[in-house]
């Protein structure tokens, strides 16, 4: 239930960055009780209007009023402290200390003498605040034990716990499985009658068109409109953010080969998955679905020699192999996109051409030494190949936005020349014209017949792209759908076949 009177008021705010304008006169109104989708692709400026807002950095210019207050001089203490809190798509955990501490570090309740700190109370506190999300987790369990979705949903309660007027939550559902997402939105929901505003950030357009009440769209640091969430359709608010219609989303398959590149049996691993078995064809996309938890990643892991199997037989181009080991399979001509490119795909401070060619150096060494020129033409092929946009090959990887980052974990995939590409979530996190890039770049690499593996936990994106869709339920293969049979409510309806 929203009030007339604007909670949240920025006017006429810019921020420049070494003569690079992030955000140009930009404007944004919060009601009490409504939340706002806070759309545009990555670069939109998005981040850095919510830093801003949090105190985290200084605008060149503008007005934020709170309450018909001016925000001035203040820090993210100071924001805190007046009602707004932030949920940031990078968690900021602190793994040594335990789930209570971290939702109440800064603000422990205290008995006795001062300094003392009363573990029960904050431990009663936080089971009773975990519980109206309905999640179970032990609050004297260390965070660094948790799991990323369970990381994300103490996150969500540490910004409840703050008493907040505002929450501003980025990706929040990036790492969470579908109750999990029910139980957020549940608690959105509550919050809204309690008059809480929240501006919410996600480049998943169903759960936009779910939760929201505006939408707020930026595009390239400007703000371009602000509309009720019921006047936009799909194709309306994708024209907003980009400026230009996406004509099929996702590109027309062209149908798999004969050829089966990737035969697997049987294959087994105690407490994770059991009993796979699949065939994956030349010029194939085949998803991998199911809910969080039911073994998608853990199959691909096994396939790529991550993680050794128990049972059960792999071929390649119908030769029997035994992978143990990442190098068996990129020798065997499988590549691996993991679900989180940033921990596992990027390694912080590297550059773009050191990140591109770091699996396949081989091809540009002799007698041990890399041959810098020949490394050099590969990585800038790559880079003009999948349209990377990049200051220079020299330029940190991690300070790309997502869709670029991704399309370099990509290429460094696809410089070890393989047949065969796992790629486990290739769009999370990154916005609707980069996935849009994503997808072309799918079907180009089956047209030149490398066959793909897809998980993907988005099933627009399973049925839009996906030739076959192999579900998982509880590390059981329940279905394999062909396009034509593969809606989303027959995936689902497979995917919680034993978990009723």
């Amino acid at each position: 239930m929203t009030s007339s009177k604007p909670i949240l008021q920025i006017t006429h705010l810019s921020k420049s960055f070494g003569g690079i304008k992030a955000l140009d006169d930009v404007q944004l109104t919060l009601h009490r009780g409504e939340v706002l989708a806070l759309m545009g692709e990555n670069g939109a400026g998005k981040s850095t209007l919510m830093k801003i807002l949090m105190g985290l950095e200084k605008a060149d210019a503008g007005e934020i009023l709170f309450e018909g207050e001016p925000l001035k001089n203040r820090d993210v203490k100071d924001t805190l402290k007046k009602g707004i809190s932030m949920i940031h798509q990078e968690l900021l955990v602190v793994p040594e200390l335990s789930v209570a501490d971290n939702i109440f570090l800064g603000r422990e309740t205290t008995r006795w003498l001062p300094g003392w700190i009363n573990n029960e109370d904050i431990y009663q506190k936080t089971e009773t605040l975990l519980g109206t999300l309905g999640v179970a987790i032990d609050p004297r369990m260390k965070m660094k034990y948790l799991s990323v979705a369970e990381m994300q949903m103490v996150e969500i309660a540490k910004a409840i716990s703050n008493n907040a007027r505002i929450i501003i939550m980025d990706e929040p559902t990036s790492a969470l499985s579908d109750k999990e997402v029910a139980s957020l939105f549940r608690m959105i929901k509550d919050l809204k009658t309690q008059g809480v505003a929240i501006i919410y950030i996600s480049h998943k357009m169903e759960e936009i068109a779910q939760i929201a009440d505006t939408i707020t769209v930026l595009r390239d640091g400007q703000y371009i409109a602000t509309k009720p969430a019921a006047e936009l359709d799909r194709n309306a608010l994708i024209t907003l953010m980009v400026g230009r219609q996406i004509d099929l989303l996702f590109p027309v398959a062209i149908g798999k080969q004969e050829e089966v590149l990737l035969s697997v049996r049987h294959l087994t691993q105690p407490g994770k998955f059991s009993d796979v078995s699949f065939d994956l064809h030349a010029g194939e996309v085949l998803g991998l679905a199911g809910l969080m938890g039911a073994g998608r990643t853990e199959v691909a892991r096994a396939i790529f020699g991550l993680d050794p199997l128990a049972g059960g037989e792999v071929f390649v181009k119908g030769l029997p192999v035994t992978i143990r080991s990442p190098q068996d399979a990129i020798r065997y001509g499988i590549g691996y996109v993991s679900e989180d490119r940033k921990a596992l795909g990027c390694i912080p401070g590297m550059s773009v051409q050191h990140t591109l060619t770091l699996a396949s150096l081989k091809h540009y060494a002799q007698w041990g030494f890399i041959e810098a020129r020949s490394e050099e033409g590969a990585a800038e092929l790559m880079v003009s190949e999948l349209r990377i946009k990049t200051a220079s090959l020299q330029q940190g990887v991690m300070q790309l936005i997502g869709g670029n980052q991704q399309k370099v974990v990509i290429g460094k995939v696809l410089l070890a020349r393989p047949d065969i590409i796992i790629l486990d979530e290739p769009t999370r996190g990154i916005d609707i014209g980069a996935k849009h890039e994503i997808y072309k770049l799918i079907r180009q690499l089956t047209e030149r017949g490398i066959a793909v593996l897809m998980i993907s936990s988005e099933l627009p994106e399973i049925t839009g792209l996906c030739d076959r869709v192999l579900v998982l339920s509880q590390g059981r293969q329940t279905a394999l759908l062909d396009r034509s049979e593969a809606t989303q409510e027959k995936i689902m309806a497979h995917a919680v076949h034993q978990q009723r």
